[in-house]
C-alpha cells in the first residue's frame, strides 16, 4: 500500500486546482472514477441510473486541464510523479480485475 496523492485541474485556470489523498494507488484509481461519477450526476441530475463504458472515463480524464499522481516510494522516502497515461493504465487494471471477480 503506497501513500497516493491525486493531483486535479479540471479546467485552464491554476483557481481550479485540487488535490486528495489516498491510501493506495487502487484507491486513487478508484477515486478517479468517483469523479468522473460526481461529473456525469451533476450533468444528468434527473437520471437515476448512470451508466458509462472506459472510454467515456478516459475522454473525460483527457479533458482536464492536468491530471497526476504522486505515489510514496518506500525506499527511496519520496514521491514518485506518474501522467494521465499511466493512470488510464491504472484505472483499465483495475476495472478489468473488478470485472472478472464479479463474474466469477
Amino acid at each position: 500500500m503506497s501513500h497516493t496523492i491525486l493531483l486535479v485541474q479540471p479546467g485552464v485556470k491554476p483557481e481550479t486546482r485540487t488535490y486528495s489523498d489516498y491510501e493506495s494507488v487502487n484507491e486513487c484509481m478508484e477515486g478517479v472514477c468517483k469523479i468522473y461519477e460526481e461529473h456525469l450526476k451533476r450533468q444528468n441530475p434527473d437520471t437515476p441510473c448512470i451508466t458509462y463504458d472506459i472510454s467515456q472515463l478516459f475522454d473525460f480524464v483527457d479533458q482536464l486541464a492536468d491530471l497526476s499522481c504522486l505515489v510514496y516510494q518506500k525506499g527511496s522516502n519520496t514521491y514518485a510523479p506518474y501522467n494521465k497515461d499511466w493512470i488510464k493504465e491504472k484505472i483499465y487494471v483495475l476495472l478489468r480485475r473488478q470485472a472478472s471477480s464479479s463474474n466469477s
